[in-house]
């Protein structure tokens, strides 16, 4: 029975997509089930690294001019570098870049063009499963029930095949707010093919380059220590200004100044604390769902993205009616899975408390050791393009040629 049932994903994020995209490039049969009646982008802005660009084309996605790409610094509000990542010239070749700028609709509508029609099922809300061994039974909301050799939650960070498996875990407050937008009306002597993430001693300010709709642009976000219970301000256009005023160096006050406010949005920053385990017999999670992550990684949907790559490569050559072989696929795809992405989300939180909630006595001590030593070189200009090169060389040929 399991073997005749498509794999069921839930949600049409990301995750989601690219592990159905994953899967069907592996033979699979899969369907995904959507709960909302389209698939919706969480926000405007995006940046993948090279690991993302690579699955994607793998699975089948167009990713020519998708966006910009980009070369990476960490500056200070006078522009002096604190960190100059530094990519191989191989793999800015092979995958269009080191880091690559553009607008999250994009990413979907890309995605979405992928998908077989009839993959997605919108408006599907699945309320309960139970691995019964040879299979995986769902509820859904109408009360009909569904069988499936295996269910993925890609559901996102309120993830309920999560909580099912693994319990309930209070989402962790970063306290800290973003304010980010984009503009395609690009000030005179902006440095395009650039991505510039500033420091003040309390605020980032940051811009990178997009490509969108083949046509160039910039997005940017400013991001304060501000309490999670405080509401956004009333006109985020002029809170952003505000933040931005101590980085003289570089276009980021020019490029809030132009950008229309339909193309500006705020959120919070929060996350869960990472799990030791991701999956339990015939059932896992992926993305946001195994690994909600700050943006200060800016590699949360690279990571999700990469789930369901690893997944469908796991999973490829498994008889899906051996329950003992599922269960060893799943457990496969998340051994390595774990320490990578715990590794990013406990970075991205530590980095956000280090430049936001340290002590005001501190901060001058912090930005003289980050602007005089080669700290910040180290741990960010050169481990994550190791990182990033380690990872390409884990993905292999494709999803049925592994490393």
């Amino acid at each position: 029975m399991s073997s005749k049932n498509p794999i069921v994903v839930l949600g049409a994020g990301p995750a989601g997509m690219a592990t159905a995209l994953a899967l069907h490039t592996a033979g699979k049969d899969v369907v995904v089930f959507e709960r909302y009646k389209e698939a919706r982008p969480a926000g405007n802005i995006l940046n993948l690294w090279p690991p993302a660009i690579k699955a994607l084309n793998l699975i089948g996605v167009n990713t020519v001019d998708l966006g910009a790409p980009c070369h990476s610094t960490f500056q200070n509000t006078k522009g002096k570098i604190r960190a100059d990542v530094q990519l191989r010239p191989e793999v800015i070749r092979d995958y269009g870049g080191g880091f690559i700028g553009m607008l999250r609709p994009d990413l979907y509508s890309r995605m979405l063009e992928a998908v077989p029609k009839g993959m997605i099922k919108f408006g599907v809300d699945l309320t309960n499963f139970v691995d019964k061994g040879t299979h995986v039974e769902l509820t859904l909301a109408d009360g009909s029930t569904v069988n499936t050799p295996i269910l993925i939650g890609a559901d996102g960070i309120d993830s309920m095949v999560r909580e099912k498996l693994w319990g309930s875990s209070p989402k962790r407050e970063h306290n800290l707010q973003i304010i980010g937008g984009f503009t395609l009306n690009v000030p005179k002597g902006t440095p395009m093919g650039e991505c510039v993430v500033a420091h003040s001693d309390k605020v980032q300010g940051s811009y990178t380059a997009i490509r969108t709709k083949g046509k160039d642009g910039a997005q940017w976000w400013v991001l304060e220590g501000r309490d999670a219970t405080l509401p956004p301000a009333d006109d985020l256009a002029a809170r952003a200004a505000e933040l931005a005023k101590p980085f003289t160096s570089g276009p980021l006050q020019a490029l809030i100044a132009g950008t229309p406010k339909q193309n500006i949005q705020h959120w919070v920053i929060r996350d869960r604390v990472p799990l030791k385990k991701w999956s339990k017999g015939r059932v896992t999670i992926a993305g946001d769902a195994a690994h909600a992550t700050s943006p200060y990684a800016a590699y949360g949907a690279g990571m999700s993205i990469c789930d369901g790559y690893f997944i469908a490569q796991h999973l490829a050559k498994v008889d899906l009616a051996d329950t003992a072989a599922v269960a060893a696929a799943l457990v496969a795809y998340e051994t390595p899975r774990i320490p990578h992405t715990t590794t990013q989300v406990q970075m991205a939180y530590q980095l956000g408390q280090m430049f936001h909630h340290a002590p005001a006595f501190l901060r001058p001590v912090r930005d003289f050791f980050f602007d005089n030593t080669k700290f910040l070189q180290k741990q960010i200009g050169e481990r994550s393009p190791k990182e990033i090169q380690d990872q390409l060389a884990e993905m292999g040929e494709s999803v049925l040629i592994p490393a």
